[in-house]
């Protein structure tokens, strides 16, 4: 290769090592549709990445590596011990024979197979041809193959253990060229065809072996056979067809069955241009099949963003939909009702104290200020009553929220973990009622020193103590929680709506008009202001759950601009 092809593979390897890394570092924490897909790929292409494309950029005259594949009972550790010339892998009728995996090199290239250059999850051994051990990769020497190409027999990959089917996978992933075995009465099983499909995505080369063809049938079976290659993709790999014989004394195929093949293989081993055009046509295969499985990688991590940026908006929806709830509850008169109607009725009287506000302020202070001469309570219990129904409002809207909140993220895919992991957010914290009457309370302070600052005038100063502060704050609070009145119906309308009347007379007799209207927007904001404040408590609990979530919202984008750096070496 010349120098400056080696500078091109050298800038290509630093390209997908970046894009490697990109994947190894993706993570998708949350069980939404797409990700058992999108993880099941990401192993894939990690164990590509380091079984074949990295190790094959970085030595790309390497031997040529052919994984004999196929399904249960084709042959194909027979096959692999007659080509090299000798016993290196077990066979028999007990299946599965191949559980572990056997590689077959010739003497000369033990180099390039010694070290954890292509497979490093794999342990190197050698010597016995028992060995079982899946984690394991078998080495054995044979004169029989030619230099320059190597033998890999896989397990079946229809076998009845999990992590033999794993392993052939994974050992797909990482040949040059795939010699697939099956017989003449299985060739159209639907499992190696998937197999196969899986080579024809990835840009692998693909050899057939046909075993077992019964005298006669070799046409009618080459036909069919040729018509489902087609319609695959694999019209120009090659079909070797082996016919029904009987083994040898130690085992072996007779040597004219595999003349063919044998030929076939020895030409790629001793030609190195014939290896090339394999090895490079599987290479930019593999590296053409990288953009479609990161793409979809990228897009199950954007669904993970997507998710976690969906349960945020959940929570800021649903608080502010309590927020609103409440602030609708204390200007509609809902407050008006029950025990706080019942005590301002005490506080100012029926309807003779209504004809009172018709006659101006003096005498209206006056009947005032003679109901509550030494009668201090009837203030103070209209007071807690209206706390009351405040706090109960609070509490009602806030609690929904929750109840809210984790109903709609029960329906968002892959959030049930999250949920489940938190079992104290179904209930409000400790406490959490106190915090509610402590925020009530001082907001009554608020309106308290509303009410002082307003009255700077003497004038206003003097009816306000004529009044009392602490009455004037109540009736503030009345007039704030009677604005629109819209959502009482008969009778209340009436006496909740003259009650109000009667308030809002009473405040503009002490400070005018448009001073009350601002007295009472002030008074609305300070409360909406303490449980906004409040609400962010609540929302950090929902929130740190969230937090707790391992999602990186620029995974996606760095993701498939590594993917683009690829095809830009390429």
């Amino acid at each position: 290769m010349d120098a400056d092809a080696v500078d091109e593979v050298a800038v290509l390897y630093s390209a997908v090592t970046g894009l490697r890394d990109e994947v190894a570092a993706s993570h998708l924490p949350l069980q939404t549709a797409d990700a058992e897909a999108a993880r099941r790929g990401r192993g894939e292409m990690l164990d590509q990445f380091d079984d074949y494309i990295l190790p094959r950029l970085a030595d790309i005259d390497a031997p040529l590596l052919a994984v004999v594949g196929g399904s249960t009972g084709a042959g194909k550790s027979t096959l692999v011990n007659t080509l090299a010339r000798r016993v290196v892998t077990r066979s028999g009728v007990l299946r599965p024979t191949t559980r572990a995996c056997v590689l077959v090199h010739h003497p000369d290239d033990a180099r390039w197979f010694t070290t954890p250059r292509v497979l490093p999850n794999l342990t190197r051994l050698s010597g016995a041809v028992d060995n079982d051990d899946p984690a394991a990769l078998r080495l054995a020497a044979a004169d029989g193959l030619p230099a320059g190409i190597a033998l890999l027999d896989a397990p079946d990959i229809d076998s009845v253990v999990a992590s033999n089917r794993d392993l052939a996978r994974q050992l797909l992933g990482a040949a040059d060229l795939w010699v697939f075995v099956t017989t003449a009465a299985r060739y159209a099983d639907a499992v190696p065809w998937e197999m196969l499909r899986r080579a024809v995505e990835r840009g692998t080369s693909v050899a057939i072996v046909l075993d077992r063809v019964p005298d006669g049938a070799s046409d009618e079976i080459a036909e069919h056979l040729g018509g489902m290659l087609v319609d695959e993709g694999l019209t120009n790999s090659p079909v070797f067809a082996l016919g029904e014989t009987t083994l040898t004394a130690d085992g072996m195929l007779p040597e004219d069955d595999v003349a063919d093949l044998r030929a076939w293989l020895s030409r790629l081993g001793e030609d190195q241009r014939a290896r090339g055009l394999v090895v490079r046509r599987t290479l930019d295969g593999a590296l053409d099949s990288l953009g479609g499985r990161v793409r979809m990688l990228a897009e199950a991590s954007s669904t993970q963003v997507q998710t976690v940026e969906q349960m945020r908006a959940v929570v800021d929806v649903a608080y502010a939909e309590a927020l609103e709830g409440i602030a609708q509850g204390m200007s509609d008169g809902t407050l008006l009702r029950g025990e706080v109607l019942a005590r301002w009725q005490e506080f100012v009287g029926t309807g003779e104290f209504l004809r009172q506000v018709e006659v101006g302020f003096g005498r209206l202070r006056d009947r005032v200020t003679a109901m509550l001469k030494g009668r201090p309570a009837p203030a103070a219990e209209l007071g807690e009553a209206l706390q009351s129904g405040v706090a109960d409002l609070i509490l009602a809207n806030s609690e929904e929220a929750t109840t809210t909140v984790l109903k709609r993220w029960r329906s968002i895919p892959g959030t049930a973990a999250v949920i489940s992991a938190h079992p104290e957010l179904t209930s409000p914290p400790v406490g959490f009622d106190d915090d509610v009457h402590r925020l009530v309370r001082d907001w009554q302070n608020d309106l308290l020193d509303l009410v002082r600052s307003e009255g700077q005038d003497r004038r206003t100063t003097a009816r306000v103590l004529s009044m009392g502060v602490n009455a004037v704050g109540v009736v503030l609070m009345l007039v704030v929680f009677s604005h629109t009145m819209g959502t009482l119906g008969g009778a209340e309308v009436g006496i909740a709506g003259g009650s109000a009347v009667v308030a809002q007379r009473l405040l503009e007799a002490i400070f005018g008009d448009q001073a009350v209207r601002t007295l009472a927007a002030k008074a609305r904001a300070r409360l909406l202001d303490r449980v906004t404040a409040l609400h962010a408590e609540q929302k950090a609990r929902l929130t740190a759950a969230i937090d707790e979530i391992d999602v990186d919202s620029a995974q996606p984008r760095r993701l498939l601009d590594a993917a683009a750096a690829v095809a830009v070496a390429r």
